[in-house]
């Protein structure tokens, strides 16, 4: 699929109708973490527990009332406050339902130096520059995927929805270590990173929008977009990352998230549960 092209509308739509996607008016991207199978026999990652996407600041009453009635308890804003400002995107008041802002980096990562090399990483489009930026990711978002993770240990049965801006690499990286630690494997994880690629496509004008102000970005439209590719073989290079210099999902999460092997044991059961059996197997 090419990253570059907009993709034909017919299709965006049949593949938006279809899970993971979930339709939450105002949200683009979001999706269900579950049911995804795992290395344990019988178990899948348990869906309706974890829910992903973009950014939520333009949520609609009816989009409002579609988390509600998925029954999501917390949202988790991964974003800085430098983001929010920029683009004019306010965490938004939601009814009923708590918002946390856990922003993954702090106000000093988005000075003009930093942003320069990272707007300069991202526009390269190549793995190996999306694997120093995810690396940062990586070594900053501790305390935040922290939250989320206390989250799914303490509250199972209380369906969040966490987010960056465009759902896809604070939100991509999250995602993957949920999925990875219920034993998902690389290839399924990998497919659903690259399900942003539609996902993200409703909001295309936008995000060019955006970026046209951006000096970097202004005149060079391949650039801006290959900052929003999500290629397969991104999230591949990533797992194998995180197993290289990180020792894996499980010490990652012991040494820069904080929590115990009972934390992990904990997080891990009340993100799995029972495959559904076949539909002929249920009639027999």
């Amino acid at each position: 699929m090419d990253q570059l092209e907009p993709l034909d509308p017919d299709y965006v739509a049949e593949q938006l109708s279809r899970p993971p996607f979930v339709s939450v008016d105002g949200v683009v991207n979001v999706r269900d973490l579950g049911p995804y199978p795992t290395s344990h026999p019988g178990l899948v990652t348990k869906p309706g527990t974890a829910y992903r996407s973009g950014e939520v600041s333009h949520i609609t009453p009816e989009g409002m009332q579609k988390l509600k009635d998925l029954g999501v308890t917390t949202i988790y804003d991964l974003r800085s406050d430098t983001e929010m400002v920029r683009y004019g995107t306010p965490i938004p008041a939601v009814d009923g339902i708590e918002v946390v802002h856990i922003p993954v980096f702090k106000t000093e990562d988005y000075s003009p130096e930093s942003m320069a090399k990272r707007f300069e990483l991202y526009a390269s489009g190549k793995i190996e520059a999306f694997m120093i930026l995810y690396s940062q990711i990586l070594n900053s978002a501790g305390p935040a995927f922290g939250v989320v993770l206390r989250h799914i240990r303490d509250r199972p049965n209380s369906p969040c929805l966490f987010h960056c801006t465009a759902g896809k690499d604070r939100t991509g990286i999250l995602a993957a270590l949920l999925l990875k630690l219920a034993g998902v494997d690389d290839e399924t994880i990998a497919r659903d990173y690259a399900l942003t690629r539609v996902g993200r496509e409703p909001a295309r004008e936008m995000i060019m929008k955006r970026l046209s102000n951006v000096p970097y970005f202004a005149t060079n439209t391949e650039a801006a977009l290959n900052m929003f590719s999500s290629r397969a073989e991104t999230m591949i290079a990533f797992l194998q990352m995180l197993q290289e210099r990180y020792g894996g999902v499980e010490e990652y999460i012991r040494k820069i998230v904080g929590l115990s092997d009972e934390d992990i044991a904990a997080i891990r059961k009340n993100f799995l549960v029972p495959a559904p059996l076949p539909e002929n197997a249920s009639k027999l």
